[in-house]
């Protein structure tokens, strides 16, 4: 059985083609998907024939939603969701004055190992289909009724670990015959995968992209993220300067703030120094802390301290927004409670 979110629409053409139908079918079952339909039965102007046929051969995969925790104060929604084999996944629905976004997961759970982050803890389970990454989106917005105009993969997961598929969402996503989303609104973090970073450049030169930094000499990066030991900052850094200047697309660099480790002003010149001249900007995030990592967070002055000295060096800084304040749980710790 083939779960039809996985597929392209030139993949679902191949496929309805195969099964002796008209191309043009595809294009309305495609339609129909992203419209939000999951029963085959609904899809009204298909043939009954046509109809039964998909049935048997074929499915709409959907993501199950186990637990949602719903903030009182700026409508932030965090997902947990089961998927068929029972793995666990998150997601989180923000509202902000240009829209709703979603940020969704690439994977069930992650293999890059870094400290601070609790999705991470228990290894990786496996990665997830291009369909199973856009499950998470369907599904909030059949929870809130609300459009979803942007999307952060940022959940769980190395994205770049699960390119292909990574790649796939991206394109199915942004078919205007699907859900449209503009390749400018949707960003990619990664804690740092080399290669991937001059791939993605070349496929997807409007999508946002977004390091996780943390670190600003190669022994605190270290510290906390393994990845820095197969690609140091003297190679992470050339690549991200040659992403801006081949694409002309500014970079996010992701700096979560420990306490007594990354977060003194000799950090942020450091900082300063190593993206001088950059197109890039700096979200500065206060840790969502994690027992079982022994790291401690800053408070939001403090953040905003380090921000403040990265502006005066030149360097576009901005403190995260803080969503979802009364929801409990960072991003990772939903699934791990359910482990």
């Amino acid at each position: 059985m083939i779960n039809l979110r996985d597929l392209t629409l030139k993949e679902m053409e191949e496929f309805i083609t195969k099964m002796g139908e008209p191309k043009f079918r595809a294009k309305q079952v495609f339609q129909w998907i992203y419209k939000g339909k999951t029963d085959f039965r609904e899809m009204t102007n298909l043939p009954e024939v046509f109809r039964q046929k998909l049935a048997e051969e074929a499915y709409i995969g959907t993501a199950t939603p186990l637990k949602i925790q719903k903030s009182k104060t700026d409508g932030t929604r965090k997902y947990l969701f089961e998927l068929e084999d029972g793995n666990l996944i998150e997601s989180v629905f923000m509202k902000y004055k240009y829209g709703n976004s979603i940020c969704v997961s690439s994977q069930a759970g992650c293999r890059m190992g870094c400290r601070f982050c609790a999705s991470t803890r228990n290894g990786l389970e496996r990665n997830l289909t291009p369909g199973e990454i856009l499950s998470q989106l369907m599904a909030a917005e059949a929870d809130t009724g609300e459009r979803i105009g942007h999307i952060v993969v940022m959940g769980t997961g190395e994205p770049f670990d699960n390119y292909d598929n990574l790649k796939k969402f991206i394109e199915i996503v942004n078919d205007p015959k699907g859900l449209n989303i503009g390749m400018r609104n949707i960003t990619v973090s990664t804690c740092g995968l080399v290669p991937k970073i001059e791939r993605f450049s070349k496929d997807f030169p409007q999508v946002n992209l977004a390091i996780s930094l943390h670190g600003t000499t190669d022994e605190i990066r270290g510290s906390m993220m393994p990845v820095n030991g197969k690609y140091p900052l003297e190679v992470l850094i050339p690549a991200c300067r040659a992403y801006t200047e081949s694409t002309g697309r500014r970079i996010t660099f992701e700096y979560t703030m420990v306490s007594g480790v990354n977060d003194s002003d000799a950090d942020a010149a450091r900082l300063s120094k190593l993206l001088k001249g950059m197109l890039c900007h700096v979200n500065v995030i206060p840790l969502n802390k994690v027992a079982e990592s022994g790291f401690d967070t800053v408070s939001r002055k403090r953040a905003g301290e380090f921000a403040e000295l990265l502006e005066k060096s030149g360097i576009v800084a901005t403190v995260r927004r803080e969503l979802g304040a009364d929801i409990d749980a960072a991003c990772g710790q939903l699934r791990l409670g359910k482990n």
